[in-house]
C-alpha cells in the first residue's frame, strides 16, 4: 500500500483483537528484508527495501504498543521484531538455512530496520534469526545480540529464541558436543528467553552453569529483569488476565472495514492492454484457476492455523473470488470452472488430476475469463520450493485459455512472486493479490468493476527468470544496457517482469517542478523537495509517490538507486498538488568497506517519478559510532 496510515490502523485493530484473547505479546512485525523471491516468507516481509522495512515495521510497532511502550495500554500488546537479523536471504532460498552477507550490507540493510523500530517505535521484544550468518549461528552470537542490539542501542527489552534454536545449536549447526554447552552459549550470547518446546532439561541446565560459572549470576539477573520489565511495562502484575467482554469490538464492522480498506489499496495492476479494465455490468465471465473458489488462498498461512489448511472451515461467511464476483456482476453472469484444484490434504504445491477441457469448454459462453492463479497456503519451511515458476498444471491452463481468444485478465494469488513470462505475453490485463484476506474477494470485485481504483505498488522486484533473481538497489555492473568493450564482448542485463515500485491506476499522473531547496548540504542538514503531481485521467486515483536517490561515484560501487521516502496522495480528475519531502544528508550515507557509515563528497541525483535533480555533498563525513 506504501501507506503507513492503513498499517498503524491494521496493528492497532491486531493489538485490540488480540488482547482480546488474552494473549499481550505478539510475535510480530517480520523485519526480515525479503531479497530473494525463492523464499517462503516473502510475504511476512515488508518487501526488499530496507526503507520500506523500517518505516512500515515502526509503524506496526507504534499500533501494537500504543503511544507509551513503558505503560503499555489495555488495548495494546508488545510488539516482537523478528528474525533478527538476516532471515530473509538464505543462500538457497529455503527457509531456516545459512545467509552470507557482506559486513557493509549486513548494518546498512539489514540492521537498519531493527534499529528503526527499537529507536524510533521503541520496541519491546526482539526475536532471533533461526539461521546462521556467515557460518555465525546466529543464537550464539554475542557480538549481534549484546554488542550491536543491547549496547549499540542501548535496548533493554528482551531477546527470545525461535522455536527449538537452544537445541538446534547442538543438533542441527553442530556447534557444540552437548546440549549443555548449547545453553551456556545461547545465553551468554545475549538470549534472555527460550522458546523451548522439547528438552525439560533447559532450567536444571542452567541452574548448573551458574553454579559452576560457565554463565554468570549477573547475565541471569539481565535477562530476568529484561523479562520482569516487560510484564511490568504490560501491566501483568496488576490485572495478569481479562474477559473477553471487555473488547465489545472484537471483530467489529468498523475491523472489517479496515481490512477490506487494506486489501484495496494493496492489491496491484501491472497489466492493463487497451484499458481492458474495468469491466462493464452485463458481461459474462469465467472464474478458473486453483484460487477462484478459496477463502485458504486468500488468507495463506498464519491464519485459523500454522498453515492454513482450517481457513475454510472459519471464513465461511466470506467471500471467494467466485462469490465476490457473482454478487458484483450477478451470479447469472459469471461461471465457475476451476481446470486446476490444489490437493487441500496434501502439501502445498500439490494439485489434483488437472480437467483444463472443462475450463476451456465453459469459455465459449463468455466474454471475458478472470483466471485466479497462484499459489495454496503455506508457511515457515514447509512452504520451501524446488521451482519458482508456476506448476505445469497452471501454466497449462492459461495457455489453453488464452487459446480460445477470449480475452484473459489473470489474477495473481500468492506469497511469493511465481515466474509468469510464458503466460504474461497473451494476458490481457494482470491483477496482483498477494494475500489479501478475507475481504480480497471483495477488493478484487470492486477493481475488476472500477468501483475502486487500484493503487498498489509492487514492493518487490518481480523476477523473470530464475537465474535472474535481482533487486531493484542493484550494483551498476548487474544491469549493463551496453556491452563491454575489447576483447570480452558480453553485457550483465538483468531481464525482471516487473520493477519494485511498478503498479497502475485507472488514471494517469504527471509529475512536474521537482526543485531541491539546497544546491549542495553537508552531513547532518536537511534537504527539503518537492515535486508538483496532477491526476490528467478521467477519474479519482491514488499514488504512491517513491523519492529515490543515487550516489552518482563512491569509494565502494553505489547501489544504482535507493528509495530514500514515500507518501500517498488522493487526487481528483484533473487536480493537481505539492507534495514536499524533508530527508536528512545522514540518510544519504553508505556503510563503507571498513564497516564505517560514510557520507562522502560530490554529487547525488533525486529522482520522483519521471524527474530528476542533481544536488552536491560539498565535504565527506565518516562516522567513528556503530551507528549514524
Amino acid at each position: 500500500t506504501f501507506n503507513r496510515d492503513l498499517v498503524t490502523k491494521g496493528a492497532e485493530i491486531t493489538a485490540y483483537e488480540t488482547r482480546a484473547s488474552n494473549i499481550p505479546w505478539n510475535f510480530s512485525p517480520t523485519m526480515d528484508v525479503g531479497r530473494d523471491a525463492r523464499w517462503s516468507r516473502i510475504w511476512e516481509s515488508f518487501g526488499e527495501d530496507t526503507y520500506v522495512n523500517a518505516e512500515m515495521g515502526t509503524a506496526v510497532v507504534r499500533g501494537y504498543q500504543g503511544e507509551n511502550h513503558n505503560v503499555v495500554g489495555a488495548n495494546n500488546v508488545a510488539a516482537c521484531l523478528k528474525h533478527y537479523i538476516g532471515h530473509g536471504v538464505p543462500v538457497s532460498g529455503k527457509d531456516r538455512t545459512p545467509a552470507i552477507i557482506a559486513e557493509n550490507d549486513l548494518r546498512e540493510k539489514f540492521f537498519e530496520p531493527f534499529r528503526a523500530a527499537i529507536i524510533d517505535g521503541n520496541a519491546l521484544s526482539v526475536m532471533v534469526n533461526s539461521g546462521m550468518i556467515n557460518g555465525v549461528s546466529t543464537h550464539a552470537d554475542y557480538r549481534l545480540l549484546t554488542q550491536w542490539l543491547k549496547e549499540d542501542l542501548d535496548f533493554d527489552g528482551l531477546v527470545v529464541t525461535d522455536w527449538a534454536d537452544v537445541q538446534n545449536l547442538l543438533s542441527r549447526d553442530h556447534i557444540v558436543h552437548n546440549y549443555r554447552d548449547a545453553v551456556r552459549e545461547a545465553i551468554n550470547a545475549g538470549i534472555d528467553m527460550v522458546m523451548e518446546p522439547y528438552n525439560l532439561e533447559l532450567m536444571p541446565t542452567l541452574i548448573e552453569l551458574v553454579e559452576s560459572g560457565e554463565v554468570s549470576q549477573e547475565r541471569v539477573d539481565d535477562a530476568v529483569r529484561r523479562v520482569l520489565r516487560m510484564k511490568f511495562r504490560l501491566g501483568l502484575f496488576d490485572k495478569p488476565y481479562w474477559s473477553r467482554h471487555d473488547y465489545p469490538n472484537f471483530g467489529s464492522a468498523e475491523h472489517e472495514a479496515a481490512a477490506k480498506a487494506a486489501a484495496d489499496e494493496s492489491i496491484t495492476l501491472l497489466k492493463n492492454d487497451n484499458n481492458i479494465l474495468p469491466l462493464k455490468q452485463g458481461v459474462k465471465i469465467l472464474v478458473a484457476g486453483p484460487n477462484a473458489n478459496s477463502m485458504r488462498t486468500l488468507n495463506g498461512g498464519w491464519s485459523y492455523s500454522w498453515q492454513g489448511e482450517k481457513t475454510e472451515e472459519f471464513a465461511e461467511q466470506y467471500n471467494t473470488i467466485y462469490e465476490a464476483l457473482s454478487n458484483k456482476f450477478g451470479a447469472d453472469n459469471v461461471v465457475l470452472e476451476e481446470g486446476v484444484t490444489y490437493n487441500m490434504a496434501g502439501q502445498y504445491f500439490e494439485e489434483n488430476q488437472s480437467q483444463i477441457e472443462r475450463a476451456v469448454a465453459a469459455a465459449a459462453g463468455v466474454d471475458y475469463i478472470v483466471l485466479a492463479l497462484g499459489e495454496n497456503s503455506y508457511c515457515e519451511t514447509p512452504g520451501n520450493l524446488e521451482e519458482l515458476s508456476l506448476s505445469d498444471n497452471q501454466i497449462a491452463l492459461a495457455l489453453a485459455l488464452q487459446q480460445t481468444g477470449k480475452p484473459v485478465i489473470l489474477v495473481l494469488n500468492e506469497g511469493r512472486p511465481r515466474l509468469i513470462r510464458k503466460i504474461e505475453p497473451n494476458s490481457k490485463a494482470i491483477v496482483h493479490l498477494y494475500l489479501p484476506g478475507n475481504y480480497g474477494g471483495d477488493a478484487l470485485a470492486d477493481i475488476l468493476a472500477g468501483d475502486v481504483n487500484p493503487s498498489g505498488k509492487l514492493p518487490y522486484t518481480y523476477p523473470k527468470f530464475e537465474q535472474s533473481l535481482i533487486t531493484y538497489d542493484h550494483k551498476p555492473s548487474q544491469n549493463l544496457d551496453t556491452k563491454m568493450e575489447g576483447a570480452y564482448d558480453y553485457g550483465a542485463e538483468t531481464s525482471v517482469q516487473y520493477s519494485f515500485g511498478y503498479g497502475l491506476s485507472y488514471t494517469t499522473f504527471e509529475y512536474s517542478n521537482l526543485h531541491i531547496n539546497k544546491k549542495e548540504f553537508a552531513a547532518g542538514e536537511d534537504i527539503m523537495i518537492t515535486v508538483d503531481i496532477q491526476n490528467t485521467g478521467k477519474v479519482a486515483g491514488k499514488e504512491s509517490v517513491l523519492l529515490f536517490s543515487s550516489d552518482l561515484v563512491a569509494s565502494i560501487t553505489p547501489d544504482v538507486r535507493r528509495l530514500r521516502a514515500f507518501d500517498k496522495v488522493e487526487l481528483s480528475p484533473g487536480q493537481s498538488k505539492t507534495v514536499t519531502f524533508t530527508i536528512n544528508a545522514n540518510d544519504l550515507a553508505f556503510v563503507n568497506a571498513e564497516g564505517k557509515w560514510t557520507l562522502e563528497e560530490g554529487e547525488f541525483m533525486i529522482q520522483l517519478g519521471d524527474q530528476t535533480a542533481l544536488t552536491k555533498c560539498r565535504e565527506t563525513k565518516i562516522w567513528n559510532t556503530p551507528n549514524k
